[in-house]
């Protein structure tokens, strides 16, 4: 069973959620805020775990019956609102939380709930949770869970305590996949590099033959597109949009890579390379581009993304990238 150890890089959250359980100043609401994959949901269960666990050391024990409950998902007093529709209505509120707060806890010393993508709550949903907020339950912990804290009414928002889930240093998360995930380090060294500090991230592209997949894609694509011809780079560019879901993630990993050819070129420092296991290739390319070509190729690949963005075509769209992939 998960602990607050195994939650990296936020100790600032972590210490003040144990020591809320261990100093009995636990909020009847939270708002975990941060963007999809950051890890709200994890800390949210391990709190739930270490509130309901019978040893109320600050802590899931791992061990009692309520953490045995809690880890396989089916403990009675913590429920998880779930919603069917794009939005979360008023009667989702009403009947799942409301409603079933003011039945006392089956077993255990609080009665938990867990809204997820809580920033989908309709307004009418939004003042009926405030009424509940407004006077819960002395067992009652409600923590809402979203990327988007300001879609909040104000009068939910200065009822709540907010907890702000940001982004962990590469070099941690890095770590983390090594000793705790088993990953090789080049490619916890890419996951950890492509995730932008989000640790779940990173612990999907990590395990993810997809991912791994896309990233030989690319590889197969720089390796040679020195000696390409424009319209053979144009060919395996639409081979890789053939994915529509994935164009996002070429994209970034190729820019990762010409981002590690202008650093290299600019420092001589292997330690900064992200794509470790092709640092011969790195270097040759670093040789041969300049500055100029570098960032203009850097640049051209964030104007590819906007303008897919916005919907101009595919073809037209690279263009611009074509060319500048063989400036010199």
């Amino acid at each position: 069973m998960y602990t607050f150890g195994d939650v990296i890089g936020r100790e600032k959250i972590t210490e003040h959620l144990q020591n809320a359980i261990r100093l009995g100043k636990v909020s009847h609401a939270y708002i975990f805020c941060g963007e999809d994959g950051i890890g709200k949901n994890f800390i949210a269960d391990i709190f739930a775990a270490a509130l309901q666990c019978e040893g109320q050391t600050g802590n899931p024990c791992g061990v009692c019956k309520s953490c045995m409950q809690a880890a396989g998902g089916n403990h009675p007093d913590i429920i998880r609102v779930m919603h069917e529709k794009a939005a979360i209505g008023v009667d989702d509120i009403r009947v799942q939380l409301n409603q079933d707060i003011q039945v006392k806890p089956y077993s255990s010393r609080y009665k938990i709930y867990i809204v997820d993508e809580a920033e989908k709550m309709t307004e009418a949903a939004q003042n009926a949770l405030l009424k509940t907020i407004e006077e819960p339950p002395e067992y009652a912990v409600i923590m809402l869970l979203t990327n988007n804290p300001n879609a909040f009414l104000q009068t939910i928002l200065s009822r709540c305590v907010m907890l702000n889930i940001r982004t962990v240093d590469k070099s941690r998360i890095r770590k983390y996949l090594m000793e705790e995930c088993s990953i090789p380090d080049y490619q916890a060294e890419l996951a950890a590099a492509f995730s932008g500090g989000n640790p779940g991230k990173a612990v999907k592209y990590a395990s993810s033959e997809e991912f791994v997949q896309r990233r030989d894609d690319v590889l197969q694509l720089v390796r040679h597109v020195d000696e390409m011809k424009i319209n053979e780079i144009m060919e395996y560019m639409k081979h890789l949009a053939e994915d529509k879901a994935a164009i996002g993630d070429y994209l970034d990993l190729l820019m990762l890579w010409y981002r590690d050819v202008l650093l290299f070129k600019a420092t001589k420092d292997t330690g900064q390379v992200v794509y470790t296991e092709e640092l011969l290739t790195i270097q040759k390319q670093a040789s041969i581009k300049s500055f100029e070509a570098l960032e203009h190729i850097i640049e051209a690949f964030s104007t590819l993304r906007a303008r897919l963005k916005a919907n101009v075509s595919f073809e037209t769209s690279v263009e611009l990238l074509l060319l500048a992939l063989q400036e010199k």
